[in-house]
C-alpha cells in the first residue's frame, strides 16, 4: 500500500496534498510554541523575574504570529518540495526501478 507507485498528478490531489502539509506545519508550530514558552517561563522562574502575560500566553503577540506564519509557510514549502519530487520528477519511482535493475 505505501510502496505503490504514485498515481497521476491532478489539481485536486495537489490542493489536498498542500493543505494537509500546511496543517502539519501549523500543528508543529503549536508544539514549537509550547516548547519555547515553557523554556521562557522556566528561565524567568529561575531568575525570579516577573512575566507579562498577553491573553493567557507569555510570548509577545509578534512572536506568536511569527511562529504561526513560519509553521504555515514551512508546511507549504515542504508540501511543494515533496510534491515536486514525488509527482513531477517521480524520484521514488525512478529509484525503485533502479533497484530492480540491479
Amino acid at each position: 500500500m505505501f510502496l505503490n507507485t504514485p498515481g497521476r498528478a491532478t489539481k485536486l490531489k495537489k490542493i489536498i496534498y498542500l493543505t494537509i502539509s500546511m496543517i502539519l506545519g501549523l500543528l508543529l508550530s503549536f508544539i514549537a510554541h509550547a516548547l519555547i514558552e515553557m523554556a521562557y517561563l522556566t528561565g524567568n522562574l529561575n531568575h525570579n523575574q516577573l512575566v507579562k502575560f498577553y491573553g493567557g500566553c507569555a510570548l509577545p503577540p509578534f512572536i506568536q504570529l511569527l511562529l504561526l506564519l513560519i509553521g504555515i509557510g514551512g508546511g507549504l514549502f515542504l508540501g511543494s518540495f515533496w510534491w515536486q519530487k514525488i509527482y513531477v520528477e517521480r524520484k521514488w519511482l525512478k529509484k525503485k526501478e533502479d533497484t530492480k535493475l540491479k
